[in-house]
């Protein structure tokens, strides 16, 4: 298994990978931690945190292209997200 340090590399990469498109609608995102569990907390910025679509773009969105990348990751979530 992957230690935690190369396990946050490749979450941060997967991130600055789909970003471009979170910015393109005017919001952005940031990895705040990733647990023992290895779940995935992170914070949607701008538009993105008052979006009524944050959800799926969380889910369908930035989920999937973290755990396609870093199958080790059991779950992403937004800590901004009620």
């Amino acid at each position: 298994m992957a230690t935690k340090e190369e396990i946050t590399t490749k979450v941060n990469t997967a991130i600055d990978v789909i970003r471009p498109y979170l910015q393109n609608d005017g919001g952005d995102i940031s990895l705040v931690e990733i647990t023992e569990d290895l779940t995935v907390r992170v914070k949607l910025h701008g538009a993105c945190g008052s979006c009524p679509y944050s959800l799926m773009t969380l889910k369908n969105g930035v989920e999937q292209a973290i755990r396609r990348d870093v199958p080790e990751i059991k779950e992403v979530v937004a800590v901004n997200m009620a």
